[in-house]
């Protein structure tokens, strides 16, 4: 189990060096691009779906129906989309509130409405300069890289590569938009496990929390934040996981100063999936959630710090299985909500367009560990994909949905030798 104790430290606003080297000037940008993974809304879109999560990789529909049960069990349907039509209205909304003018599209790498078609209505519709939102905070190939690469092979299939941009938001796992949803309901969470607690005679037993994030193949956290000009070392070797520990000390830190409550706490796993002999991150949830019943633990607090939203991996992984596990432990637990609509992300990801736009321009770039803010534009390399190379926006090293500048020679704090990228 992967444990980290509460570090202090406020909103970090000022630039660290080597994040400067991938900060993109201002510009005028014309819709905004809210990108997601999209999900099956009924019976009959659950294989098509999963065909379109797992196509390259030769799995059979056999195998792809043993494992929707999750989708089944819940009507075929995956709540992300009816959230996701949510958030472009509170995006809408918070932007018109702001005056500024632009609209929200909405394409999924994996459903209708997918990216390509999204990318032709924004041309067709007289847009050039799209900057994109993905429903993904941290940092790995699943989360960022591939959402970039998304967007590069459907400009080119398109045809609009060169005729529309592309740009994306920074990584945004600390931001205090997306961390302060948090922090609320992780208070929140331990004053009911404290209450349940209480009600069975026991207000005094020890308690857990649990920061649940998606696991990932170990390769591919190995990759994550990594290039041959990336020179900082994370915590475990990995940018994900040192984002996701950081972000939850942040957590802790302030739940502690403003409510006095804390208990020790721990990042897990969850959502693992592929095949058995390939290394993933671990503990999974449920195999924690058992180890600290067996030390004695009678509460626990599940925060999906993760996740944006309550889509499936929410909903069944914790709500479903996770919870059981303590059900049956007799543990006191609560789940935490995802940040969704509240209105403290919805401002934040404004804040966050508004970073990149030169028009109603946020100058400041606020960050909740000393990791960010992150990069407008991926260095080299960034979070390979090991399955082979792609048509990748957004990055010093891409050549798809360019106008992006070039990484500055020198950059204090970079690797020596490095040039301009």
């Amino acid at each position: 189990m992967t444990a980290a104790d509460p570090q202090p430290g406020p909103a970090v606003t000022t630039i660290n060096a080597v994040t400067e080297a991938g900060r993109m000037a201002p510009k005028e940008y014309d819709a905004v691009l809210l990108a997601s993974f999209g999900g099956p809304e009924g019976q009959e879109d659950v294989l098509p779906f999963l065909r379109n999560v797992t196509r390259g990789r030769g799995i059979p529909d056999e195998r792809l129906e043993e494992v929707s049960h999750h989708y089944r069990a819940n009507g075929g349907i995956s709540p992300i989309n009816e959230q996701n039509r949510q958030l472009k209205a509170a995006l809408e909304g918070e932007l018109a509130a702001r005056g500024i003018s632009l609209p929200v599209l909405w394409g999924n790498r994996n459903w209708d409405p997918y990216l390509p078609q999204t990318l032709q209505d924004a041309y067709d519709a007289g847009h050039r300069k799209l900057l994109m939102v993905t429903t993904s905070a941290y940092s790995c190939y699943s989360s960022c890289r591939q959402y970039r690469e998304d967007i590069g092979v459907a400009l080119t299939e398109t045809g609009l590569d060169g005729r529309l941009e592309v740009d994306k938001v920074r990584q945004y796992f600390d931001h205090p938009g997306f961390v302060e949803p948090f922090i609320e309901g992780t208070a929140a969470g331990l004053a009911d496990v404290r209450a349940q607690l209480a009600a069975a005679g026991t207000p005094d037993a020890p308690v857990h929390i649990l920061f649940a994030t998606h696991s990932i193949p170990t390769r591919d956290a190995e990759a994550a934040g990594r290039s041959e000009a990336e020179p900082r070392e994370f915590a475990e070797g990995s940018a994900y996981v040192a984002q996701h520990l950081a972000t939850g000390a942040a957590v802790i830190d302030r739940v502690k100063a403003e409510s006095g409550l804390t208990a020790p706490w721990s990042l897990v796993y969850q959502s693992r999936s592929g095949a058995p002999h390939v290394p993933w991150l671990e503990p999974d949830i449920n195999d924690a959630i058992e180890e600290l019943a067996g030390q004695g633990i009678k509460g626990v607090v599940i925060v999906p710090l993760g996740f944006v939203s309550d889509h499936m991996e929410v909903v069944w992984d914790l709500d479903t299985e996770a919870m059981e596990t303590c059900r049956n432990l007799g543990l006191a637990a609560t789940r935490v909500p995802t940040p969704g609509t509240h209105r403290k992300f919805v401002n934040g990801l404004v804040d966050l367009i508004s970073e990149r736009t030169r028009t109603n321009n946020i100058s400041d770039r606020p960050a909740m560990t000393a990791l960010g803010p992150w990069y407008d534009v991926c260095r080299p390399g960034c979070c390979a994909n090991f399955r082979g190379e792609k048509p990748t926006i957004a990055g010093a090293d891409t050549t798809v949905g360019t106008g992006h500048d070039e990484y500055p020679a020198g950059v204090a704090g970079t690797a020596g030798g490095e040039g301009t990228l």
